[in-house]
């Protein structure tokens, strides 16, 4: 079983059981694993406790995330280029189709693919000379060939090659702890001029930050497009890279993910302890 199944269990464990607070004993337990080896396990991963990570879970959190956080547009000017906060994500060059592009459905264009191993999972990766188009979080190898089949329904025209290591190479980038600024990941996506708008605003989301679906909408000068905004974050081409966990229900409600609540909650407690162990964002107590 691969780190991320183990943490999985904990997770949907801790979530179950969250109301009674689960010591370390009782969690270790459940994954048939000894306190000490499922701590060590814990804090490799996170790089914080079980304890501490329990905490980045709660509800409560993500409410007063919510209401502590500065509109969008606001929160995005002052991430400047010399955060300390900044991850991947304030690097991410992205690129969109242009109709003529789109009219040649790929022609001459090469895309390399795979799927490889990440912190919450198999992901499949497609890889183009632009950037990447595609990035998804995998439960099964079954799902490649669905995933390549639906490449080539966006791509028709276009030559693709399957590459593992060119997909790892992008997965060791992307969740790198000394991620590099002076080499930037590149996105090349379709959508429409909306659904570009969205993705973009969602960039510049800080990581460790939640956001609504509605101040998504106001940063794109659509305040009464909530639903719209929801649509076009479930339409994301890039799992994670273009970080549409960032956005949550008004509620602080963690739920309504493509790719499956817990490994939300998983994303949500990685990035919080990558924040704090980089002297970023602090978790609230």
């Amino acid at each position: 079983m691969s780190d991320y199944m183990r943490i999985t269990r904990a997770i949907e464990f801790i979530t179950a059981n969250a109301s009674n607070q689960p010591t370390l004993e009782a969690i270790a337990a459940h994954l048939h694993l000894s306190p000490f080896h499922f701590q060590r396990l814990f804090c490799r991963w996170t790089g914080v406790t079980p304890k501490r990570y329990l905490q980045t879970l709660t509800v409560e959190r993500a409410k007063r995330l919510l209401a502590q956080a500065r509109p969008l547009l606001q929160v995005s000017e002052s991430v400047g280029l010399s955060s300390s906060s900044r991850l991947h994500d304030h690097f991410v060059q992205l690129e969109a189709v242009t109709p003529g592009e789109y009219k040649q459905r790929g022609t001459n264009l090469h895309i390399e693919h795979g799927v490889c191993a990440s912190p919450f999972g198999g992901l499949f990766v497609a890889i183009t000379s632009r950037g990447i188009c595609k990035l998804s979080f995998v439960d099964d190898a079954a799902e490649t060939p669905e995933l390549v089949t639906e490449l080539r329904r966006c791509w028709p025209r276009a030559t693709l090659r399957a590459n593992p290591a060119a997909a790892q190479a992008v997965a060791a980038a992307l969740f790198s702890r000394r991620p590099r600024p002076d080499r930037p990941l590149s996105l090349y996506v379709k959508g429409t001029n909306f659904q570009v708008s969205v993705w973009r605003a969602l960039l510049r989301i800080p990581p460790a930050a939640v956001v609504s679906y509605t101040e998504v909408a106001e940063a794109v000068a659509r305040p009464r497009a909530a639903r719209a905004v929801g649509s076009a974050i479930g339409a994301n081409p890039a799992a994670f890279l273009i970080p549409c966990h960032r956005v949550i229900q008004q509620s602080g409600r963690l739920g309504g993910y493509h790719w499956g609540e817990t490994r939300l909650q998983a994303i949500h407690a990685w990035e919080c302890a990558r924040a704090e162990t980089r002297g970023g964002q602090e978790i609230p107590d």
